[in-house]
C-alpha cells in the first residue's frame, strides 16, 4: 500500500469509536500515517443519515473487524497492538480495561506505544462515567454559555468546538507530542484527551479578556461573538449575507468608505454609544445590493469581508479552487488534507473502508497463520 506524507511509517491501531476519535484518525491517515481501524463486528453510530462509504472522517484506513468480548478476537488485536506506535480509543472510562486492551495490557506487549484516550470528561473526575455529547461538554465550560445573539439562548456551533476542535485535534496534538517524547525517553505513555479541556483551553483568549474585565457575560455585547457591528453578519438584497469582520481601525475606515458610512463612525469605531446607530447604517448599506455584488465590490480588499457561503458554494469558491481545497474521492467532495508540507506532501487519498473489509490481510501481514485466520473465524471473533 503506497502512502506519502509526513507520518509515513507510523503505525496506529483506532478502536472503533464515534465523534473525535474517527476524526484523529483521519488527520493522521491523511499525513500517511498507516491507520488500522478495528470495527466492531456489527456497526454502531449517532443515527446521523449516513452511509459509511460517505463517511468522510473514515477514509484512508483500513478495517478489520473483530469481537473484542471473545478471547480470541482480544488476543488477536493485542497481537495487532504489539506492532503499532500509537492506539486511539473512545470507550468510557475503564472499558478497555475490562476487556483486557488497557494500558496496562498494552503496555506490557508494547512498551513504546502512546495510548490515546479520548473522553467527553476525562479519564478522572465526578462526572467521568456520565454519558454525554459535544454540546453537554462545551456546556460545562463556559464556551457555550458565550455563543449566541444578543438576548437569546445559546447556539450550538455544529460539533466543532467539542468533538473536533477540543477533542480530535488535541488527541491527535497529544499523541504526537507523546511520540516526540518517545524520541528521548524509549517509552510510550498514556495521552488523557478530554474534551471539556480542550474547549476551556480554545477559550483561553476569553479567560484573559474576563480577568482583564473586557468581557461581558451576556451574548452578543462583545467585540468577537457579534456584539460589535463591525464584526458580524449582513443580510443582501437577494436574501443571502455576508461576513464584515473589520477589527483594526486601517480596515474599518476602508470597509466604511466602501459602505458610505459616516465617517463619525470611523472616529468612533469602539465607542459603544454609537454601535447601534452603527450596526443599523451597516445594515442598510448591505440591503442596497446583492452578495455577489458585494462580492465584486470587496473581494481582495483589505475590508474583512466574505460571503458567507454554504458547504456547496464553498468547494467552488475561485479561492478554493485555486489551492485545490477540494477534493472528490469515490464521486464524493470533500475537504483535501491539511496542513501542507513542502518536502513531504499528503498522497492520494482513500475512501473509507468496508467493515471488515481488509481484515484477512491484516491479520496475513502481522504473521497469522492460515490455521489462525481460520480459527477465528470459526469461533465468530473475525468477521
Amino acid at each position: 500500500m503506497q502512502v506519502a506524507g509526513p507520518l509515513q511509517g507510523l503505525r496506529v491501531i483506532e478502536l472503533a469509536a464515534i465523534g473525535p476519535v474517527p476524526l484523529a484518525g483521519m488527520l493522521l491517515a491523511d499525513l500517511g500515517a498507516e491507520v488500522l481501524r478495528i470495527d466492531r463486528p456489527e456497526a454502531s453510530g449517532l443515527g446521523l443519515d449516513l452511509p459509511p462509504e460517505r463517511d468522510i472522517n473514515a477514509r484512508g484506513r483500513r478495517s478489520i473487524a473483530l469481537d473484542l468480548k471473545q478471547p480470541a478476537g482480544r488476543a488477536a488485536a493485542l497481537r495487532l497492538i504489539e506492532r503499532a506506535d500509537v492506539l486511539l480509543e473512545g470507550l468510557r472510562p475503564g472499558v478497555t480495561e475490562k476487556l483486557g486492551l488497557g494500558p496496562a495490557d498494552c503496555h506490557a506487549l508494547n512498551p513504546g506505544l502512546v495510548y490515546g484516550r479520548m473522553t467527553g470528561y476525562g479519564q478522572t473526575g465526578p462526572l467521568a462515567q456520565t454519558a454525554g455529547h459535544d454540546l453537554n461538554y462545551i456546556a460545562l465550560t463556559g464556551v457555550l454559555h458565550a455563543i449566541g445573539p444578543a438576548g437569546g439562548k445559546p447556539v450550538p456551533p455544529l460539533n466543532l468546538v467539542g468533538d473536533y476542535g477540543g477533542g480530535a485535534l488535541y488527541l491527535a496534538f497529544g499523541v504526537l507530542a507523546a511520540l516526540f517524547e518517545r524520541q528521548r525517553s524509549g517509552l510510550g505513555q498514556v495521552v488523557d484527551a478530554a474534551m471539556v479541556d480542550g474547549a476551556a483551553s480554545l477559550a483561553s483568549l476569553f479567560w484573559g479578556l474576563q480577568g482583564a474585565g473586557g468581557w461581558r457575560a451576556e451574548r452578543g455585547q462583545n467585540l468577537l461573538d457579534g456584539g460589535a457591528p463591525f464584526y458580524d453578519t449582513y443580510e443582501t438584497a437577494d436574501g443571502q449575507h455576508i461576513a464584515l469582520a473589520a477589527l483594526e481601525p486601517k480596515f474599518f475606515a476602508q470597509l466604511a468608505e466602501a459602505l458610505g458610512l459616516d465617517y463619525a463612525f470611523v472616529h468612533g469605531q469602539h465607542d459603544r454609544r454609537l454601535w447601534p446607530a452603527m450596526r443599523a447604517a451597516i445594515a442598510a448599506a448591505v440591503k442596497q445590493h446583492s452578495r455577489s455584488a458585494w462580492c465584486e465590490r470587496l473581494e481582495g480588499r483589505d475590508v474583512c469581508f466574505a460571503p458567507v457561503l454554504s458547504f456547496e458554494e464553498a468547494a467552488t469558491h475561485p479561492h478554493a479552487l485555486a489551492r485545490s481545497a477540494f477534493a472528490t474521492v469515490g464521486g464524493l467532495v470533500q475537504p483535501a488534507p491539511a496542513p501542507r508540507f513542502s518536502r513531504t506532501p499528503a498522497g492520494p487519498l482513500r475512501p473509507p473502508p468496508a467493515i471488515g473489509a481488509d481484515g484477512e490481510t491484516l491479520l496475513q501481514e502481522a504473521g497469522f497463520s492460515e490455521t489462525e485466520i481460520a480459527a477465528l473465524r470459526a469461533a465468530g471473533a473475525l468477521r
